[in-house]
């Protein structure tokens, strides 16, 4: 049996992402160690010089109601909002997406060798077989390995069953013409266009 590798999608932004949690995985550790230099008994005022913990704290305590302001609130919910947007859009970043890679679709093979073609070749093979139709006016093909998917664009959509099964009797009859695989053919309607009004004179 052949196995299919998986093969994952990565963002441009996934450095953004990766970074950010460096910095809060630098930043634990960081105060990890200070909680570990107290208790080895260093001197707090020391600690202090070197992480700042005390004076943040300080700072902290000595708020008082009179301090939150309105612009305050509305500065910190802003800021707030606006680190939760960002840092929640990098963790929908960090999301592996892992998707089965196409490959070569095989004809035949015998001693002298193997004949194959690409999974677009039949795609394309399909949509030129889709637009023959007069009342197709767009068709993009999806070859998924064990089936074919042509989503079509009709010019009107009067006597449309016929028109979506005469496309598939096309498509169907294109790829026994070529000697491509017979597949499963699924027509999907995708659009409409809009009838033009003729310009009164």
């Amino acid at each position: 049996m052949v196995r299919q590798r998986l093969r994952l999608r990565t963002s441009p932004l996934d450095w953004a992402g990766r970074l950010v949690l460096v910095l809060v995985s630098l930043g634990l550790v960081w105060y990890g160690l200070m909680v570990l230099l107290l208790a080895f008994k260093v001197a707090p005022d020391t600690v202090n010089t070197i992480s700042g913990y005390r004076d943040a704290y300080d700072s902290l305590a000595d708020l008082e109601s009179e301090d939150v302001t309105n612009t305050v609130r509305l500065v910190t919910g802003l800021g707030g909002l606006a680190a939760f947007l960002l840092f929640g859009y990098l963790a929908w970043k960090e999301i592996p997406r892992p998707y089965l890679p196409r490959g070569d679709v095989g004809l035949r093979s015998d001693e002298r060798g193997e004949v194959t073609i690409e999974p677009r070749a039949i795609e394309r093979a399909a949509e030129l077989a889709a637009l023959e139709h007069p009342r197709i006016s767009e068709a993009t093909g999806l070859h998924g390995g064990d089936d074919l998917t042509i989503n079509v664009t009709v010019k009107r959509a009067r006597e449309l069953p016929e028109t979506l099964r005469d496309v598939q009797s096309r498509v169907v009859a294109a790829l026994s013409r070529h000697g491509l695989p017979a597949v499963p053919v699924h027509i999907t309607l995708t659009g409409c266009e809009r009838k033009r009004r003729r310009e009164l004179e």
